[in-house]
């Protein structure tokens, strides 16, 4: 269950933002009194409620917003309590001074907004001992194992406990701790209004992470990477996997660059089964492969790793089929059909990306030409790969019947460059940018302005998805769902 957080300054909104959530599906809210600009008045709160209730009055010294003596607040949560309300969360260090009374139930609470302490298990020992109906142990992640260690506690718990790590790198804790007994978690009204670092919104929890379809049956898969914040990867696989009914989510994994063999050790286990791999992993992420695919010897990195049962991890790269899949696809639609074979393909960029797809045209016969605004990586790529290489100043005068960028030049936010000017572009070039937010960037359009065949980044990013979804389901993944899921991503976050 997911309990959403109500925080705002006047009664009035408290309860039409309660009967909004009711609206739309919640089943626990928790109406943050420290948030009221006048004295909290707990019985109008709590009167004709919509959902059940979680009262919570948070001093300032706990990150919350009261000001008013400690008495006054210790009044209004026994007014809760007296009043009926389904919950009250006390901190521990009160938890004593009040008392049980009637059919409310008592959330006894610790929060740790600095670190996720070496004694957790004592600190939650200690408070199991206070009378709790429910512990709530909540603690700030300064590593990704630091959600490890709370969802181990939560699993082994004999008392319920909700125990999830705030910020960035405790985002799986805050998704996966239903799995593991804890008797909810928590979201915001909005995203644009979080009570705690790293919570998300009830309808990302709802609508992006399925939160209370998470069993303990439930598979997990994830994105490695770092950063993280604006991956639309958890979107379109989720959405995937809710289009094929299949018992399965996927997480933003935030893992930094060290470290990364340490922290995937501890991830053991929570049984995760395979990894999308992003920025930093991508080369370090095959010491932990048994098998590499193909692509992956050829290029030294993976994007992809899949159990392989008891017998290790499999690496794969599938952005470099997707960005040849995709090509073919463009130049067989077009009149008369073309082919790669002795096509000339100019590649604008030296990165990871350029050096996957100007390896995949050249093993498809095609020939290729790659240019980067720094010379000596190009350079570099190009007796790499034994390709010709083209001063960026000069790819304007290089015929291509194919041209593609690799290079981030006319992604969000800066919408009005290009990598190539519209004049060198030729009558019957195809134009490949693997810029996917927007889709329709200032290189495509201004082809498409001269009548040349284009290609969005989109069909490149969900064809990769795409071939990771199917190793990691054995299914053929919903290639629809995915790429108007993430058409609507990308309007959302701009």
């Amino acid at each position: 269950m997911i309990c959403v957080s109500i925080g705002r300054t006047r009664h009035k909104m408290v309860l039409a933002e309660h009967r909004a959530l009711a609206e739309r599906g919640a089943e626990l809210v928790e109406l943050r009194l420290d948030w009221l600009s006048h004295v909290p008045d707990v019985n109008r709160l709590i009167a004709d409620r919509p959902t059940p209730v979680v009262i919570t009055c948070r001093r300032r010294a706990d990150k919350g917003r009261w000001s008013g003596s400690e008495e006054q607040r210790q009044t209004a949560l026994r007014s809760a309590i007296v009043g009926g309300a389904e919950y009250v969360d006390i901190e521990d260090d009160i938890a004593k001074s009040v008392p049980r009374y009637g059919e409310t139930r008592r959330i006894v609470s610790h929060h740790n907004f600095d670190e996720t302490p070496d004694d957790l298990e004592e600190i939650h020992e200690r408070m199991c001992d206070l009378d709790p109906d429910i512990v709530k142990l909540v603690t700030m992640a300064n590593k990704p194992e630091d959600s490890v260690r709370l969802l181990k506690l939560v699993s082994s718990s004999e008392i319920p406990t909700i125990g999830f790590c705030m910020g960035e790198l405790g985002l799986t804790s805050r998704l996966l701790c239903g799995k593991y007994g804890s008797p909810f978690t928590y979201a915001t009204f909005s995203s644009e209004r979080t009570l705690a670092p790293g919570q998300l919104s009830f309808r990302e929890m709802t609508e992006t992470y399925h939160f209370d379809r998470v069993q303990p049956d439930t598979r997990v898969f994830g994105v490695l990477g770092d950063p993280l914040a604006h991956s639309l990867s958890p979107l379109i696989h989720n959405a995937a996997f809710d289009a094929d009914g299949i018992n399965a989510v996927y997480l933003p994994l935030r893992v930094p660059a060290h470290g990364l063999m340490k922290t995937l050790d501890e991830f053991e286990w929570l049984g995760i089964d395979g990894y999308s791999v992003t920025i930093p992993h991508k080369e370090t992420i095959l010491e932990l492969a048994s098998t590499n695919d193909p692509a992956v010897e050829q290029l030294g990195a993976a994007n992809t790793l899949c159990r392989l049962g008891d017998q290790g991890w499999a690496a794969s790269n599938t952005d470099l089929p997707a960005a040849i899949t995709t090509l073919k696809v463009a130049l067989e639609a077009d009149s008369p059909p073309r082919s790669l074979q002795g096509a000339k393909c100019l590649v604008l960029g030296a990165g990871g990306a350029a050096r996957a797809i100007a390896g995949g045209l050249i093993e498809a016969g095609a020939v290729v030409t790659v240019t980067g605004r720094t010379r000596p990586r190009a350079n570099a790529l190009a007796v790499d790969l034994g390709c010709q290489e083209t001063g960026w100043e000069n790819r304007g005068a290089q015929f291509a019947d194919v041209l593609i960028n690799c290079t981030p030049v006319g992604m969000h936010p800066n919408l009005d460059e290009s990598p190539f000017q519209p004049q060198w572009l030729g009558e019957n070039t195809l134009v490949f940018d693997t810029v996917y937010n927007p889709e329709n960037t200032l290189l495509i359009k201004q082809a498409r302005e001269r009548g040349c065949p284009t290609v969005s980044g989109i069909e490149m990013f969900i064809r990769q998805a795409a071939l990771q979804y199917e190793q990691f389901t054995g299914k053929p993944a919903p290639l629809d769902v995915m790429r108007e899921t993430l058409r609507r991503g990308i309007s959302a976050v701009r």
